[in-house]
């Protein structure tokens, strides 16, 4: 209770009454509500043959060699595509039946729904989708798994612990630091941390998914290598080449920009306690001849507190939907993260490192240790570094700067989903039969 009252104060501080009320409710509905709806019980009881003729047609399938349950309240319609729903659909890619759970804060998805093929949305929140399904897939003799997230704080060790009961492996995706400014609350939860002990210790069900360096070296202090694979986070090459729309409508403010004709410095991700403002402050008044767009959710209060707003040249232009977002950041001239460097962002892999890669954009980011391990990535170590860098970026064009385009390319075809996805499969099929 602590946790939450700790989580609704961070909310309030940034949202305000009327903003924290109704995704309070949301929530409510979404996390309480959903569970008590009598007519989504009562219509997997009542269609009981229905429902078991659909988990009996895809459980009975030749079409997968595995099953990984995702249980999360990330969501699956949520405006950025993340790793969770790349990942998930790279697995069924790859011969993994995948059921993935939804909130209905995102999804209206009452039972069950065919996402792709080998992948299915499921409302755990339904009692009775869920017994009938865990009960179903307890009769299949395949290797079974249950994934989740290192910063999920829905899913209790306990309920974990029946799955291992029930013949199910873990999956840890281990996948930033564990701090409670990121969960968004004063303390770490007990939930979280319970949970985060026993799976670093169980080398017997857990498998553990690390993408940094700084986070693999806390996974090999605690229980070696064993069970453990590297997999950062990657990329949809596809959507951020192929998917451009060449006519998209933008916004005003940003179609205005373009008008405008000035070089575009843009970021994209949350705006958090994370994000150098400082840096982009000092960028704004050194170059008043370029234009900076940041484009995000706001995940605290800190923009508030940045007073941005005070910069012409800075245009914070809200969040955009993972499905016109590249149509946004392919106008951009040069593409950063400029990030403060501490101990989250030290166990960072930035999702949009790899999209920026697959834009064929110049990258400038702060130090950050991910990132210094791709040459295309351009680092800055200070301030001035980070404008003589920005300023280079500017001045390239593709002729004369043929080589670091190409390698943008390379980069970004070495780290797609698929490749992320497959890094985990090749580690567990060694344990599997």
């Amino acid at each position: 209770m602590r946790d939450k009252i700790s989580k609704l104060i961070s909310v309030l501080k940034k949202d305000g009454i009327i903003n924290t009320t109704k995704k309070l409710y949301r929530y409510m509905k979404s996390r309480y509500l959903s569970k008590l709806n009598l007519f989504a019980y009562l219509n997997i009881k009542i269609n009981i043959k229905k429902f078991n003729k659909i988990l009996d047609d895809v459980l009975n399938s030749n079409n997968y060699d595995r099953i990984i349950v995702w249980r999360s309240t990330f969501g699956w319609n949520v405006p950025l595509m993340q790793r969770p729903q790349h990942i998930s659909k790279n697995f069924a890619n790859q011969k993994c039946l995948v059921f993935y759970e939804v909130t209905t804060m995102t999804d209206k998805v009452s039972n069950i729904k065919k996402m792709y093929n080998n992948l299915y949305l499921v409302n755990f929140n339904n009692k009775a989708m869920k017994k009938l399904l865990l009960n179903k897939i307890n009769t299949v003799n395949k290797p079974k798994y249950i994934q989740f997230y290192s910063t999920d704080c829905s899913v209790s060790l306990d309920e974990l612990k029946d799955y291992i009961n029930n013949g199910y492996k873990v999956i840890y995706e281990y996948i930033d630091d564990i701090s409670p400014v990121l969960i968004g609350t004063k303390n770490l939860p007990k939930n979280l941390t319970d949970k985060y002990e026993y799976m670093l210790h169980n080398t017997e069900d857990v498998f553990v998914v690390v993408t940094a360096d700084e986070i693999k070296k806390d996974v090999i202090s605690k229980r070696g290598e064993e069970k453990l694979v590297y997999s950062c986070n990657g990329v949809d090459v596809n959507h951020f080449k192929e998917d451009i729309d060449k006519n998209y409508v933008f916004d005003k403010e940003f179609s205005e920009l373009l008008n405008i004709n000035k070089p575009i410095i843009g970021y994209y991700g949350a705006m958090a306690t994370w994000f150098d403002y400082n840096l982009i402050k000092y960028l704004a008044e050194k170059r008043k001849d370029y234009n900076i767009v940041l484009i995000g959710i706001k995940y605290d209060d800190s923009l508030e507190k940045s007073n941005l707003n005070q910069y012409k040249n800075i245009h914070y232009l809200g969040c955009k939907d993972y499905s016109i977002l590249q149509n946004y950041a392919n106008k951009f001239t040069v593409c950063t993260i400029p990030f403060v460097i501490n101990s989250i962002t030290k166990a960072t892999s930035p999702v949009k490192l790899f999209e920026y890669m697959a834009l064929g954009k110049p990258i400038v980011t702060t130090a950050m240790h991910e990132c210094k391990k791709y040459k295309s990535v351009m680092i800055a170590e200070d301030k001035e570094e980070f404008i003589d860098l920005i300023d280079k970026s500017v001045n390239m064009n593709k002729e004369n700067s043929k080589e670091y385009f190409e390698l943008l390319n390379k980069e970004a075809e070495e780290n797609t989903w698929n490749k992320k996805a497959q890094q985990i499969i090749e580690l567990i099929e060694k344990y599997e039969g």
